[in-house]
């Protein structure tokens, strides 16, 4: 038998999830970083700039709140990403692709030059059900 949540519980894990992003000291904000295959180096880090990362979860999703361009990429491949906290701790990871690839993340290129400007227009976390 599969272990089910309710949407309350749901909500409950994914709200403390995204909550560690807001812990730490050593950054002014937590970020959202995007790597290179295996997380060996970043192509770009973006900060998460609101007054939380993430907003309160609604049956199991907490979607960000404002995430800052980086227009000065160091560049590279892009292929995953990690959220870290304020101390550059992970929090969560997962892929990036281009649009259509299927990743956790998509771009609309993963080749990303020197100093080209990284965009996220939205990310969610999402706690599932079952």
């Amino acid at each position: 038998m599969a272990v089910t949540l309710s949407n309350a519980a749901a909500s409950g894990a994914a709200n403390a999830v995204v909550d560690l992003l807001d812990a730490g000291s050593s950054n002014t904000y937590p970020q959202l970083r995007i790597n290179i295959s295996g997380n060996a180096s970043t192509v770009a880090a973006l900060n998460f700039t609101g007054s939380t990362a993430f907003g309160a979860a609604s049956n199991g999703v907490c979607t960000a709140g404002t995430i800052a361009d980086n227009t000065n990429a160091p560049g590279g491949t892009a292929a995953a990403f990690q959220t870290v906290d304020q101390d550059g701790t992970v929090v969560f990871s997962g892929t990036v692709t281009a649009t259509g690839g299927g990743g956790d993340i998509t771009l609309s290129s993963v080749a990303v030059g020197a100093t080209d400007t990284v965009a996220v227009s939205s990310l969610t976390y999402t706690q599932p059900t079952s």
